[in-house]
């Protein structure tokens, strides 16, 4: 149950952290907006909004995978028996896991190699570029352990959790996630 709470909260967490890069990527925008009225240049706004552009999509990964938003196609696995389904999701799962793992060691290995060179930004501001690429490695840890999180419900006979959100969006009439 501890576990459970505190999983949960990772994923919130990281959606949080995906939801103030956004809001981050607004004030840039805003700030440019006002100081342009003043023919002052903000520094660096291009380089941080891309960074944040990246952090705000690899954060939200875990929570929108949770949450049944990522784009799934069915078609297939809708209609295999029960049993046939439980192993079709498990394989699944397990080679997502097993692709989102390779994903997480060669961005960790792309963060670790930008801190031994001491890679810097090549914009209008020089800062250390291992710092705005930890988003990468970071969320896409959290999608992995939300995936072995998964994993473990179908291996125990449960349903995935984005097969619950997407019957429990289904039973209230809501569709715009199937369009």
């Amino acid at each position: 149950m501890a576990l459970r709470r505190a999983l949960d909260a990772l994923y919130w967490c990281s959606a949080a952290l995906a939801a103030l890069s956004l809001f981050g990527i607004f004030v840039i925008m805003i700030a440019q907006m006002v100081l342009r009225q003043f023919n002052i240049p903000l520094m660096g706004a291009d380089d941080v909004t891309a960074f944040l552009c990246v952090a705000s999509a690899f954060f939200a990964l875990a929570y929108t995978f949770r949450r049944g938003e990522l784009i799934r196609v069915g078609l297939f696995i809708e209609k295999l028996s029960p049993q046939a389904r439980q192993w079709t999701e498990g394989g699944v799962l397990l080679l997502a896991a097993v692709l989102t793992g390779y994903i997480t060691y060669w961005c960790l290995n792309d963060v670790l190699f930008s801190y031994e060179i001491d890679d810097m930004a090549q914009g209008s501001v020089a800062f250390k570029l291992w710092i705005p690429k930890l988003a990468m490695p970071l969320g896409a840890g959290i999608l992995l352990i939300a995936i072995i999180d998964e994993f473990v419900r179908v291996a125990r006979g449960l349903k995935p959790s984005y097969q619950v959100a997407a019957e429990d969006r289904a039973a209230r009439g809501d569709f715009s996630a199937e369009v």
